[in-house]
């Protein structure tokens, strides 16, 4: 097929998230063919990424800058709070728009299969910014997965010392979702967090 290059490119695209593969060949191959366009600038934006990208010491995101541009916001609310699981939740979150608050990334969920424990989680500066700051609610925008709602819990206790609102964000039903082809998981979380209509 090609050189060790040309292998090489294919197996650490292959590594990436979503790429298989064959995806990977497919995407080794666009980016061969026009290298001056295509692959120079990507490698160009890796190599400036691996530099220059940190995580933020406040809330776990990752930016240029730390405090990244979120904590470092004025016109943010800086009296609630979202916890999430990964980055990749605050960017969807963000994406979404709706949320103007901070963020607390935990980098994972309680998992003891996994060997993730409570000494895992990015959960210190959270405690830090109750300790030291007026913080109105915490809502914990965490999956509804058995880990996601272990951690759930498992936060909702931590936090009980604390005089905050604590939420946590809806779930069920999908915007658009039909109840055929939903499972049982789904639809009992859907009955359980009815609200009126």
């Amino acid at each position: 097929m090609g050189g060790p290059e040309i292998e090489r490119l294919i197996s650490l695209l292959s590594k990436l998230p979503g790429l298989g593969p064959r995806s990977a060949r497919r995407a080794a191959l666009a980016l061969l063919r026009q290298p001056e366009s295509r692959m120079r600038p990507l490698a160009q934006a890796l190599e400036q990424a691996a530099q220059q990208v940190k995580t933020c010491s406040q809330c776990g995101n990752l930016d240029s800058t730390d405090p990244c541009a979120i904590c470092s916001d004025p016109s943010r609310e800086r009296d609630v709070i979202c916890v999430v699981e990964t980055v990749g939740d605050l960017w969807a979150l963000e994406r979404a728009g709706i949320f103007k608050g901070l963020y607390q990334v935990l980098g994972g969920v309680l998992s003891p299969l996994s060997g993730f424990g409570p000494d895992d989680l990015n959960i210190a500066p959270l405690f830090h910014r109750l300790e030291t700051q007026e913080i109105r609610e915490i809502i914990l925008a965490l999956g509804a997965t058995v880990d996601g709602v272990t951690t759930l819990h498992w936060l909702y206790e931590k936090l009980q010392p604390w005089n905050v609102k604590i939420t946590r964000v809806g779930q069920g039903i999908p915007m658009g979702g039909s109840l055929e082809v939903l499972d049982e998981g789904t639809l009992t979380a859907a009955l359980i967090a009815r609200r009126p209509a």
